[in-house]
């Protein structure tokens, strides 16, 4: 087996998350926004994929909640009335290591580490200021925004490049079964699992490796 010299991260509810949920937030929003819950934080996310070439990502929101409330027979302009409200409500600062993040981090920083995320870069870089993990890595790759989102393999094949690495020298971590697995798998880069909140469970795409949290990084051989 090649030596694993290089590790790819995501970043939401893999590295960090935020201290006040999205739920909350959308709830919020329909609330001030006058409009009965139509859709959830869930059917948001399953969409995300689909408005990633917007040029912020308060656009994104915008446009996916406009297409999820057309889809459910009202108005475009009522779904971007609450992404309105969750955009002036969503600080991309405010959030917090999920377990083990921050000592995997420092344990590993003999390795090339990298992002690979969807989310841009106005959304990702105040997470990683907040932390203070700015510098741990040596390239971030915004997917979707530098190119394709995820699970496509071409912002994994442009980490690697950045990093002057290799598919078979590299694992990448997510919590995303149907992004961060499949992605990382169709560029030959090891998966590796964190299950987050949503209780998915692998049914077509299985990773390489599962870890409960990021202290079970240091159990794996790459650490040694």
């Amino acid at each position: 087996m090649t030596a694993v010299d290089t590790i790819l991260f995501d970043i939401d509810d893999t590295l960090c998350t935020y201290r006040r949920p999205a739920t909350d937030i959308l709830d919020h929003s329909f609330e001030i926004s006058g409009v009965e819950p139509f859709f959830t934080v869930r059917d948001y996310f399953a969409r995300f994929h689909e408005f990633t070439d917007a040029d912020t990502i308060d656009e994104l929101r915008a446009n996916c909640f406009a297409a999820i409330a057309t889809d459910g027979g009202y108005d475009e302009s009522v779904g971007r009335t609450v992404a309105e409200v969750f955009a002036a409500e969503r600080d991309h600062g405010d959030v917090t290591f999920l377990p083990g993040a921050k000592e995997a981090l420092a344990a590993l920083s003999d390795h090339h580490l990298g992002i690979v995320t969807n989310g841009s870069p106005e959304m990702q870089a105040p997470k990683l200021d907040s932390l203070g993990i700015r510098d741990h890595f040596d390239v971030v790759v915004h997917a979707g925004y530098d190119g394709p989102a995820k699970p496509a393999p071409d912002p994994f094949y442009r980490a690697l490049d950045a990093l002057d690495s290799a598919p078979d020298r590299a694992v990448h971590v997510g919590n995303s079964l149907e992004a961060d697995v499949p992605g990382a798998q169709a560029a030959g880069v090891g998966a590796v699992w964190v299950p987050d909140h949503t209780g998915a469970t692998p049914d077509k795409h299985h990773p390489d490796y599962t870890v409960e949290t990021l202290h079970d990084l240091l159990d794996k051989p790459w650490s040694a």
